[in-house]
């Protein structure tokens, strides 16, 4: 039985956003900007598909802005708004615990002549909001702390930072990476205070090499990629038709049911959560209830490394992660920034796998994983005691 659990890692593409995807490669392929026919057709995709994320998230159409996938959206967020508000102050803030898309972009920006606060976490992943309020000054710019946290599927008090942050500074700019979040709850940036709201694709079973931006109306931003002016300017860049088409259908289709999905996902979850529980020397990191995301586990198995581990288990056709994909092959730096943030003790960072769900899992799938770990974690620290 093959099961994937690696879905905050990328997701398998829905077969309606394929076929979209498939007809507008191959026939309806005109660029946008084109005048004849063919590139109104084209056009008329991609503004179906920003209205339909539009409407998920509650906001106009002229709010969203196509990109590449969720790094560049953070990056635009990011550089795009510290550029443009520099004579404002050049403070930003960011939590400990961010993607290397996010604490990477922050680094570069220190090497620009920006200050950038790092919140800590507790030992759940959450921010404190009194260390948020302590952190915001006069000349901050911008706060930047995701929605959901892929390590381990800590959730970011996100509407009570919004309010606090604009009640503090209401000219600080929130921007949140949602990528692990959307789809998966409901984000309504103005409700939240939210300014800009970062999107990838292929976390929502959607296609790779696409993703959104959200900016309110109001926010004042530069671009980072220059050209055409295509995306009203911001960026630049013959749009990625096919791929906006798809990411439209696929967050069309991951709010239809998000209430129904949502409850079985979060059942899902916790009955691996029980079945793993049940071993001797296991550690589930963060939260596992409603307050945690619906898809991620992140589980820590004293005396097995996380490596050997993925391996045994892809050999049984079963597919985790060892932390972030996106940090895998780092595993001592970017790869563990959130289990060294939420003080996992140091024996235990090279041995955590993280579970990851999708609408596609099943009951079947969880049980087979359950009983494939309770035979090989005694196998193999058997193995490696020796």
């Amino acid at each position: 039985m093959e099961c994937y659990l690696d879905n905050s890692a990328t997701t398998r593409c829905l077969d309606s956003a394929a076929a979209l995807m498939a007809g507008i490669l191959c026939t309806d392929y005109g660029n946008p900007s084109s005048l004849h026919h063919k590139g109104v057709q084209a056009e008329e995709y991609v503004r179906h598909a920003r209205e339909v994320i539009a409407k998920t998230l509650k906001v106009t159409p002229k709010e969203i802005f196509f990109t590449s996938g969720g790094t560049e959206s953070d990056n635009l967020a990011l550089r795009g708004a510290a550029y443009a508000n520099a004579r404002q102050g050049k403070h930003l803030i960011t939590t400990s615990i961010e993607h290397p898309a996010i604490l990477n972009t922050m680094q570069y920006l220190e090497q620009q002549g920006f200050e950038v606060t790092y919140l800590p976490v507790d030992e759940n992943g959450k921010i404190r909001l009194s260390d948020l309020e302590a952190a915001i000054r006069p000349d901050t710019i911008l706060v930047s702390i995701m929605h959901t946290n892929n390590e381990i599927g800590a959730l970011e008090p996100i509407a009570e930072a919004g309010e606090l942050i604009k009640r503090v500074n209401p000219n600080t700019l929130f921007h949140v990476d949602a990528v692990q979040g959307y789809g998966k709850a409901k984000i309504l940036p103005k409700r939240m205070k939210i300014d800009m709201l970062s999107v990838s694709g292929h976390k929502i079973h959607g296609p790779k090499g696409i993703g959104f931006l959200y900016v309110g109306d109001r926010v004042k931003i530069r671009p980072i990629v220059f050209g055409g002016g295509q995306e009203r300017g911001l960026r630049s860049g013959t749009e990625n038709v096919p791929a906006i088409a798809g990411m439209g259908k696929a967050a069309e289709e991951m709010y239809q049911n998000l209430d129904t999905d949502l409850d079985r996902m979060y059942a899902l979850k916790q009955r691996l959560a029980d079945g793993i529980s049940t071993m001797e020397n296991v550690r589930i990191n963060g939260l596992c209830g409603r307050d945690s995301a619906p898809h991620v586990l992140s589980v820590s198995f004293a005396g097995v490394r996380s490596e050997v581990l993925l391996h045994a288990l892809e050999e049984r056709e079963i597919y985790v992660s060892a932390g972030s994909a996106c940090a895998s092959n780092h595993p001592d730096t970017a790869g563990s920034a959130t289990l060294r943030a939420i003080g996992l003790p140091k024996e235990l960072l090279n041995s955590t796998i993280r579970f990851s769900l999708s609408v596609f899992t099943t009951e079947e799938e969880i049980d087979y994983t359950v009983q494939v770990l309770h035979e090989l974690v005694p196998m193999l620290r058997r193995f490696t005691r020796r």
